[in-house]
């Protein structure tokens, strides 16, 4: 299977995908550490629903998630299916309320 096929795949299978450098426990940077602990704060106690893909573990992701979506940096967070933005973007939701209200159906 093709890059591409798979990232259409993983962003189909999971209702909050984030792909970032390092995991949730050791974001290998600030912006993923940024948009890490966002997505916690308004998944609350559904927090295990989010998904992630570290990037540094394959180049080929790494390069494709930004041909997928057409958005040059790392993190890039989907939810049910939609491209959202990455760090900036995340956290400018957050702080509006808008983050919480996107995954209100995701963290019921």
């Amino acid at each position: 299977m093709d890059v591409q096929e798979s990232i259409r795949r993983q962003i189909a299978e999971h209702p909050v995908l984030l792909y970032m450098k390092g995991t949730p426990q050791f974001p290998q940077c600030g912006f993923s550490a940024l948009a890490v602990e966002a997505l916690h704060r308004n998944l609350g106690d559904a927090k295990d629903r989010l998904h992630t893909v570290n990037v540094l573990e394959d180049p080929d992701v790494r390069q494709g998630i930004k041909e997928f979506s057409d958005w040059p940096t790392i993190p890039q967070l989907y939810i049910k299916g939609e491209f959202i933005g990455g760090a900036d973007i995340i956290k400018q939701l957050h702080e509006d309320g808008e983050l919480a209200k996107k995954l209100a159906d995701v963290a019921a």
